[in-house]
């Protein structure tokens, strides 16, 4: 873990004035202190732990810097003020982090769905994400690694391929995505909701950032028909939106097991039951999985019934992914960043699946 106390000399050089440092509780991966200056001015640094990009947890730190810089040039995440060694320095966002019960509420979808399309029509990303391929890369360090998965888990592969054929039938051109929007992850600070906390974004499938929204905030499929309406303008990709709900427990089960066994020092500092939340993951997307209206989506997003039998066919092979560009010229040159706030709390970063 990168040194906290050079970190806070670089910025108090930097501002020209003295720095009051406070942590910040709830990250899952990395650290957060708000840092108060003479004069009133308030930042956000986020510490970074590279053992997180390095467990598979996360995107490189620096690449996670370049989208960040992104974000914020589309408008909806917070600036990035200066680049550390092992650190950043970020905008302090005024205004309240929203919960799982704000998520859900009727009244702030809109400001959502708007923010993901500020997001997604900013600038691309550095990276790729599949959240298909994203789960092969963490069951591989499962395995790799004997971590402990939930019972039965390998036992709903085949049906992943199914998702991920049909998914592929009508593919959505990919966008700049966030793809862990987890309640905590969104700020509204008065006027619109903000986004933070970039530690897995890339390029992806807007349906999926709806999905991942509705899977973080235990979304009924009404709200999902409504979140989908918000931001598609009808509610027609609802089924596909659904099924990436599935896949986001299904998939961040995974990313708890992985943290819990690779990362377990760690794990017992943040006082966060990883194994128990993966149990839920998991509990959650068995149960739609098995519900009698799965098949139904299934075949809404591939545009049509099953062939005769119930055969489907083979996923389509994964996309070529190109290596990460380079910042455009006037991003700042990379270092690092990523940390999570309380419900309820102004601040400008956040961190994986926290729920």
């Amino acid at each position: 873990m990168p040194d906290l106390g050079s970190a806070l000399e670089l910025v108090a050089a930097w501002a020209g004035r003295p720095v009051t440092p406070t942590q910040i509780k709830g990250g899952l991966s990395h650290h957060i202190v708000r840092l108060d200056a003479e004069g009133g001015d308030r930042w956000l640094l986020r510490v970074l732990d590279p053992r997180v990009s390095s467990a598979g947890l996360g995107i490189p730190l620096d690449l996670e810097i370049v989208n960040t810089v992104r974000a914020a040039q589309a408008g909806v995440g917070a600036q990035v003020l200066l680049r550390l060694p092992g650190a950043v320095l970020l905008e302090y966002i005024d205004g309240v982090t929203l919960d799982a019960t704000a998520v859900r509420d009727p009244k702030m979808t809109e400001g959502i769905a708007e923010a993901c399309r500020r997001l997604h029509a900013g600038p691309p990303f550095a990276t790729d994400f599949s959240i298909f391929r994203k789960l092969d890369e963490l069951l591989a360090l499962c395995r790799a690694h004997a971590l402990r998965v939930p019972a039965g888990y390998e036992d709903r592969l085949p049906v992943v391929a199914e998702i991920e054929a049909a998914m592929a039938a009508r593919p959505l051109p990919a966008v700049p995505c966030h793809n862990d929007l987890l309640p905590e992850n969104f700020i509204f600070d008065g006027t619109a909701v903000r986004i933070v906390d970039y530690q897995l974004s890339g390029n992806n499938d807007p349906a999926f950032e709806l999905g991942d929204i509705a899977a973080e905030a235990d979304y009924e499929p009404a709200m999902v028909r409504r979140l989908t309406r918000a931001y598609f303008g009808d509610e027609d990709p609802a089924a596909r939106v659904q099924l990436y709900l599935i896949m986001s427990n299904f998939t961040w089960t995974l990313w708890f097991s992985v943290h819990h066994g690779l990362l377990a020092e760690q794990a017992a500092a943040a006082d966060f039951d990883y194994e128990a939340e993966a149990a839920d993951k998991f509990a959650q997307a068995v149960r739609d999985l098995d519900d009698p209206g799965f098949g139904r989506l299934i075949d809404d997003v591939r545009g049509g019934p099953r062939p005769a039998g119930g055969a489907v066919p083979p996923p389509a092979p994964p996309p070529a992914h190109p290596s990460p560009t380079h910042p455009p010229a006037g991003d700042p040159p990379a270092h690092r960043s990523a940390g999570a706030p309380p419900p309820g709390s102004a601040t400008a970063a956040q961190d994986p699946p926290a729920d």
